[in-house]
């Protein structure tokens, strides 16, 4: 096992420690993260398959569905996204879902075999005016019987607060990358302003949902980083989703070359190794992937997946090939539990 060292922090991670969980000893250095990238590829499987089955059921996947409640026009310039504004994607603003449209996709969801019903909304943050429509929809489903998820953008505390009061389970609000690399990607919001939103959600009692997006054109060594960064979280994320580029045209990573495949699976044994009890979820980009690659995926330690015919404007395979294919490899959907956590 790869030895926790206490060293003092490469020029890798000379981004400011952002709150006190960040002033703690790292579990994770990113050298210790890159040394797992260079391990044998079938070496790198076999101990991320040790380390999950020691805390999960190998054959379990749990079973989750995104909505978006609001698409499109939103004010940031994440180089990935085809709903921001500035992108020439294709994908047109609209308003928020009224609520008896979220309550029926959340129950065809449920119908289908989800556990966890996950809303979006393309916007920077939520102003005050939508938090009492957004926290209805969390009560209403939550009333079905489904973890709650969300992401609304940035939060403030008081945000974060009205949310946990209406029931949400979960926040999302991934890092995306490291912080090095961060800025090539995105210029209106800092890894500051995300490290803050997180805090929030943390300190207002909801599980964190974080993770990244891999293949938009960076090192190994950056990589590394954003598995640092969310590993070093003190706790880690309940939820980490890892995402592979999906290269939208209109968007500036339009063009950006396809990550080896081998290398998006390392990424989720490590992500797996360094964060034990987290669900790692294989998110967008899924639809690109052959059905061996998600095998492989599954093999390495994913047991979450997006399920459903959309993600936010990116498709996802269809439920009734998912179904096929949990069949084929022998899985089964997980029913829903509480977040559990090491020490």
């Amino acid at each position: 096992m790869t030895t926790v060292s206490t060293i003092p922090v490469s020029s890798l991670r000379r981004a400011p420690a952002p709150c006190a969980a960040r002033q703690a000893p790292l579990r994770w250095p990113v050298e210790d993260v890159a040394a797992l990238y260079e391990l044998p590829f079938m070496d790198l499987l076999f101990r991320a398959q040790q380390v999950h089955r020691a805390h999960f059921d190998a054959s379990e996947v749990q079973l989750s569905t995104l909505l978006s409640i609001k698409t499109g026009g939103c004010a940031e310039d994440c180089g990935y996204c085809p709903q921001a504004a500035s992108a020439d994607s294709g994908v047109e603003a609209s308003k928020l879902l009224p609520l008896d449209e979220v309550l029926q996709a959340a129950q065809a969801a449920k119908d289908q075999g989800a556990t966890r019903f996950c809303m979006g909304a393309a916007w920077r943050s939520p102003k005050e005016r939508d938090m009492h429509r957004v926290t209805e929809m969390v009560r209403g489903v939550r009333s079905l019987g489904l973890q709650t998820c969300m992401t609304l953008g940035m939060l403030e505390a008081s945000q974060a607060q009205a949310l946990k009061e209406a029931g949400l389970d979960y926040y999302n609000h991934n890092l995306d990358s490291a912080p090095e690399f961060y800025g090539q990607i995105i210029t209106t919001r800092t890894y500051q302003d995300r490290l803050d939103t997180l805090d929030h959600v943390r300190s207002a009692g909801i599980n964190v949902c974080c993770g990244g997006i891999v293949g938009m054109g960076e090192s190994r060594l950056e990589r590394a980083g954003l598995i640092a960064q969310l590993a070093n979280l003190d706790p880690y994320p309940e939820s980490v989703p890892i995402n592979n580029l999906v290269a939208v045209p209109g968007t500036p990573l339009a063009n950006t070359p396809a990550l080896d495949p081998f290398e998006f699976v390392r990424t989720i044994a490590i992500a797996r190794i360094t964060m034990p009890l987290t669900m790692v979820r294989l998110s967008a980009g899924r639809e690109q992937m052959a059905e061996s690659l998600q095998a492989l995926c599954f093999a390495a330690g994913a047991n979450s997946i997006f399920y459903g015919d959309r993600l936010l404007t990116t498709s996802n395979p269809q439920a009734e090939r998912d179904r096929q294919l949990f069949e084929r490899l022998g899985l089964k959907a997980q029913g829903a539990r509480p977040a559990a956590h090491e020490d």
